[in-house]
């Protein structure tokens, strides 16, 4: 698409295979399940343990449920994940361990018996096994009160070695923007929207731009991250192994992440200054009519980019918007035939307009003091 070399970057990390998992209820009924990444396998014979349904599972929930989750299974639900108070998987089930909870469940938001996945802890001492279940299996644990079940799952660590993929492309100075999106997906479904979409869309704003940046202040690295699933351990990793030179000669990130799935994109600035002013800019110039959504989203590469001082945001879009098909992330409808052609052009037409605003305006690096107010707003 570009032309240029491809550079590649191992990460090691420890990596987990996942096996069967399934949950029976003691009158004998039983459901399917999906271990969640990196669970800890359950005892021969499975996890015995009575359910405490927690609902949505805010911490208000996880609150007025301690007394009675000391080694139980905590059950919660799965939420839409572009809106506005989103609480994400992992801080549940963090929750969860805190309170002495035996084990994890959370229930699919939508009902057809789709399952849902994602990854729950790091494979570290005190974490308990986890899956999702079904909309159905949830409802039927809910009907049953606090009913006792068999969780069983298996799954196994082992270490492994991933790439992250680099391409530059020189301008006018050492300076560059990055423009990312991650490649690992989930194995339920074709992770055609988490994160297909974001990957064709880069590589086709890469092949409009590859001959525009050498013409620009700055240059552009196209960065395609792995392991972003797993707590964003790829673009982790790459950023901490930078030099200080290096790493301050990343003036600004656009990363591209679920942008097929719904007719509106939107930018996740983080309230930074400058990401609005180039969100507000390539509106007013192409009339895109990005949307801009300030509160910090530590869910996707972006977060890590402004972890190391370099400004950012995250194109994206489904924000606040339940009924678009952005609701099939994580479940088994993350399918191709969500995703809308003109859908991918837009991201891309986005990408491009961003990039070529990035590579000329005046940008200042993020303090350690607006590092921590805008990552302290989880």
């Amino acid at each position: 698409m570009t032309g240029g070399t491809v550079r590649r970057e191992a990460i090691p990390y420890r990596g987990w295979d996942r096996g069967p998992a399934r949950l029976t209820l003691a009158d004998g009924r039983s459901f399917p399940a999906c271990a969640l990444g990196r669970s800890p396998p359950t005892p021969a014979g499975g996890l015995r343990a009575r359910v405490i349904d927690l609902g949505r599972g805010t911490p208000a929930d996880f609150t007025l449920a301690a007394d009675r989750l000391r080694g139980r299974i905590a059950l919660v639900r799965h939420e839409y994940m572009l809106a506005a108070g989103h609480i994400h998987r992992r801080r549940k089930y963090e929750l969860a361990k805190a309170a002495g909870a035996a084990g994890f469940l959370i229930a699919c938001h939508l009902p057809g018996g789709l399952l849902v996945t994602g990854s729950s802890g790091a494979g570290d001492t005190g974490d308990v096994p986890a899956a999702g279940i079904s909309h159905e299996a949830g409802a039927a644990i809910a009907a049953a009160g606090e009913v006792d079940v068999t969780l069983e799952i298996a799954g196994s660590f082992v270490e492994r070695v991933a790439e992250n993929l680099f391409v530059d492309i020189p301008g006018k100075t050492d300076e560059k923007v990055v423009l990312s999106a991650h490649i690992d997906g989930h194995h339920l479904a074709a992770s055609a929207i988490d994160n297909g979409s974001g990957l064709v869309s880069v590589l086709a704003a890469a092949s409009v731009l590859k001959d525009i940046m050498p013409h620009r202040r700055r240059g552009l690295r196209v960065a395609l991250f792995n392991i972003e699933e797993w707590a964003l351990l790829g673009s982790r990793d790459h950023l901490a192994s930078l030099g200080e030179s290096e790493r301050r000669a990343l003036i600004f990130n656009v990363n591209l992440d679920s942008v097929a799935g719904a007719s509106r994109l939107a930018a996740l600035t983080s309230g930074i200054p400058a990401a609005e002013t180039l969100v507000g800019a390539v509106n007013a110039a192409h009339g895109i009519g990005i949307r801009v959504h300030r509160p910090f989203m530590g869910n996707s590469d972006h977060a890590n980019f402004i972890r190391a001082g370099v400004p950012a945001l995250r194109l994206c879009c489904g924000l606040d918007d339940p009924g678009s098909n952005l609701r099939f992330l994580l479940t088994e409808g993350d399918t191709p035939d969500k995703v809308d052609p003109l859908e991918l052009k837009a991201a891309a037409t986005a990408a491009t307009a961003l990039v070529l605003a990035a590579a000329e305006a005046e940008i200042p690096r993020l303090s350690g003091e607006q590092i921590a107010g805008i990552t302290a707003a989880v």
